[in-house]
């Protein structure tokens, strides 16, 4: 879908938020490793135990892995090891497969908390450190560290409140790459949760209507504003707004199980308003502000590749925003040691390497309905040369 200009300013966002405080714990060597649990249902004959686990988690393994695991002692059939791969399955049999613990790739740890209360909590997420379990990274997780923490209330409230905060366990409502720095939204309550995420749902709904607003909408319920860094001189005719509406869709790809998502004429709606804050014609890249108007998934990262501008040291998106590898063959049927296929040699969403920082937000509070503005420091390229001096 096409893009259109304006010469429209970019909101600008109040004074950082400093770090209320820092918490995290180092990571142990290796995680615990992971059970997974499937009931038998046999709609004709009774599978095999390799029959079992080939047919139906191929993305997994290949066979000859799967077969690894059954000899290592790795599948439990109603509580009991089983080791031979042709053992037949009855109706019903609950059968359990445990992935050894495993030392996951390095990561961050510590968080700086720039907003808490007792329904929210909001932190700046540092760059490589995943969200939520996925792939590698199980345990090294944002999830992991907010339930490694005991959470207390800040603020004064009746006793049966109190204690009910005080067990509350915050996730976050949204999320960000595992190479994206900055906000990050986590709900401690219920009722926090239900209604942040009705919040971003709303957003993405708009966006759907393909409903263009030419300025910032006090309106609206939640608005998330990112820096990023991208290849190339973005229309260096002093034209300073960019909107892009190119839907997102998904694309078999090796290395991701459920499909990667690119720029797809058959894809669902998505909105980014990109304002330009500083060409770099030396470097010859351009810093933006980009406000998204939806949530799709690597949004950013696709819609700007799509304009010809891929995010700087984006190891897998680039112009057209497509992925810059893009094949469906399965495996050669190798594996790694615990049976599971090697890590694709090609980029996958997971890389790090782009520049793209959650740089603030406004939000209606979900229970105060209170509108607060959130802002997280920025790393110093992404800020522009007057931020810079400020500093100095």
């Amino acid at each position: 879908m096409e893009h259109w200009t304006s010469d429209q300013s970019p909101p600008r966002p109040p004074p950082c938020n400093p770090p209320l405080y820092t918490f995290g714990r180092p990571w142990p060597e290796f995680n615990d490793g992971l059970s997974y649990t499937d009931l038998i249902k046999c709609s004709t004959s009774a599978p095999t135990l390799i029959d079992f686990y080939a047919s139906n988690y191929n993305n997994s393994a290949p066979i000859e892995g799967w077969l690894h695991r059954i000899r290592n002692g790795q599948i439990a059939v109603d509580g009991n090891v089983v080791r031979d791969p042709d053992f037949i399955l009855r109706e019903g049999s609950k059968v359990i497969y445990h992935r050894l613990p495993w030392k996951e790739p390095s990561a961050p740890y510590l968080l700086d908390v720039l907003y808490e209360d007792d329904d929210i909590v909001v932190i700046n997420k540092p760059s490589g450190l995943q969200v939520l379990p996925g792939g590698l990274f199980q345990q090294r997780t944002v999830l992991t560290q907010l339930q490694w923490r005991e959470w207390r209330v800040k603020t004064l409230s009746p006793p049966s409140a109190k204690r009910k905060a005080s067990q509350a366990h915050p996730v976050p409502v949204h999320r960000l790459g595992r190479g994206t720095s900055g906000l990050l939204l986590c709900a401690k309550t219920k009722v926090a949760k239900v209604r942040l995420a009705s919040y971003f749902a709303e957003k993405t709904a708009n966006a759907a209507s393909e409903r263009i607003e030419s300025e910032f909408c006090n309106t609206r319920q939640i608005s998330k504003f990112y820096r990023a860094l991208v290849t190339g001189i973005i229309d260096d005719d002093e034209v300073n707004m960019v909107m892009i509406t190119q839907p997102i869709g998904l694309v078999k790809y090796h290395g991701v199980a459920q499909g990667l998502y690119v720029a797809s004429s058959t894809g669902k709606s998505a909105m980014s308003k990109v304002h330009v804050l500083e060409r770099d014609l030396q470097r010859n890249q351009t810093l933006v502000q980009v406000e998204i108007q939806s949530g799709r998934p690597h949004q950013i990262r696709i819609h700007l590749a799509y304009i010809g501008h891929p995010l700087l040291g984006d190891p897998l998106y680039c112009d057209g925003g497509v992925p810059k590898i893009c094949t469906t063959d399965s495996s050669n049927g190798s594996f790694a040691e615990d049976g599971g296929y090697k890590k694709p040699v090609q980029p996958v969403p997971g890389d790090c390497g782009y520049h793209l920082h959650a740089h603030w937000l406004v939000l209606c509070h979900p229970t105060s309905n209170e509108r607060i503005t959130m802002v997280a420091p920025l790393p110093s390229l992404l800020q522009t040369q007057a931020e810079r001096s400020l500093e100095t």
